[in-house]
């Protein structure tokens, strides 16, 4: 299939335009607020210096990003651990398809661990309706984040979705890099990681092979992240509960706020999965369906994936026990951890500025959480 796009209105910056965008970050009145946060005793003077020196875009990966998203891991979590690293074969590139809990730290997360496990860095996907405010698209696009096109009709939904699948495939045959894609649009905020068809149905939009040449040739990894204090957990709880009375609509500088509380809240424990790619041979068997169902039969297997790798912590298994009035999982925590987290789980919902039955509150959040446990 021939590429139509140029993606100047998708790509990341390049090199050349790193100076233009470091100028524009420095200038801008939200940054000494995000350094103060990052780094509440720096010198500001020094930071500003550091930088004007940064000339490309690896360089503000590694001297920026990599150590602010560091700090966020050690200011607001017991660490991060991981596995699978030895399932990506850093000469070929893939598309890691990803469960999607946090607006930001899951694929910086992913990235800061390619790093220091000596693998490349990826690009990765930014939902347009996040690109709001210089500040946040200049780090995003030098921190090698693309476009994806949120909403519109039936039409621009198609073009654009031709568009970004188009590009993934650029990035991996051409710019010769990896992708990371949620399995989702938006974020999971019932706990149920699902992947959505028509995610990968756009993979496969951007070539005219056939399918198992089409999807193969793209190396799809599923990768799985957990946290033991879900992301963001109340805003969720909120809007689930609206959803379910009304359409939710999302206010002016939500995604702002969900960006800003998923990094500044307390995470527990974070563990980050890579499984193995997805496999020619799967592909073959998913190929015997029909038309429809061999993505049903693809998004199968990725669910497996990531529900396998998926970490499970004391919080699911106390969420569970206390949803379905039992004692199953009892010897995965305390009677204190139990009581902590129910005096966590209250103070939370019970700060929700919105009117609300806080029983039926109380239901939202628990699945959140109770969705964890695999049985």
């Amino acid at each position: 299939m021939e590429n139509t796009f140029n993606f100047e209105q998708t790509r990341p910056y390049n090199d050349s335009e790193v100076p233009e965008a470091i100028r524009s970050i420095l200038h801008d009145n939200f940054f000494p607020l995000v350094v103060n946060y990052l780094q509440p005793n720096a010198n500001m003077e020094v930071i500003k210096e550091q930088l004007s020196a940064i000339k490309t875009v690896n360089e503000f990966q590694e001297t920026v990003m990599h150590k602010a998203i560091r700090s966020v891991v050690e200011k607001t979590s017991e660490g991060v651990t991981f596995e699978g690293f030895q399932h990506i074969d850093n000469k070929k590139r893939h598309i890691f398809i990803a469960n999607h809990r946090d607006i930001v730290l899951d694929a910086a997360i992913l990235d800061i661990l390619l790093s220091e496990n000596n693998i490349d860095p990826c690009q990765i996907t930014f939902g347009s309706n996040l690109m709001k405010g210089n500040l946040v698209i200049n780090i995003g696009k030098l921190n090698k984040m693309f476009r994806i096109v949120r909403g519109g009709n039936i039409r621009d939904f198609y073009k654009n979705s031709l568009e970004v699948s188009a590009y993934m495939r650029h990035v991996i045959k051409d710019e010769d890099e990896s992708v990371w894609i949620a399995q989702r649009n938006g974020r999971t905020k019932d706990g149920n990681d699902k992947t959505e068809l028509g995610v990968l149905k756009m993979f496969a939009l951007s070539s005219d092979k056939k399918f198992v040449d089409n999807l193969d040739e793209l190396s799809i990894t599923p990768i799985s992240i957990s946290y033991e204090y879900e992301p963001c957990d109340f805003l969720k709880t909120a809007e689930l509960y609206i959803s379910r009375l009304q359409k939710y609509i999302k206010g002016e500088n939500e995604d702002l706020n969900s960006i800003l509380t998923g990094i500044k809240q307390y995470k527990g424990k974070i563990h980050l999965a890579v499984s193995e790619p997805i496999t020619r041979e799967e592909l073959m068997q998913c190929d015997l369906k029909e038309k429809n169902d061999k993505y049903t039969e693809l998004g199968r297997i990725i669910d497996e994936r990531i529900r396998k790798y998926h970490k499970v912590y004391k919080t699911n298994y106390i969420a569970w026990d206390i949803l379905n009035h039992s004692n199953q999982y009892q010897n995965h925590y305390s009677e204190k951890e139990k009581s902590d987290f129910i005096e966590y789980m209250k103070n939370g919902l019970t700060k929700l500025e919105i009117e609300a039955d806080y029983s039926e509150l109380e239901q939202i959040f628990l699945r959140l959480y109770a969705n964890g446990v695999i049985e």
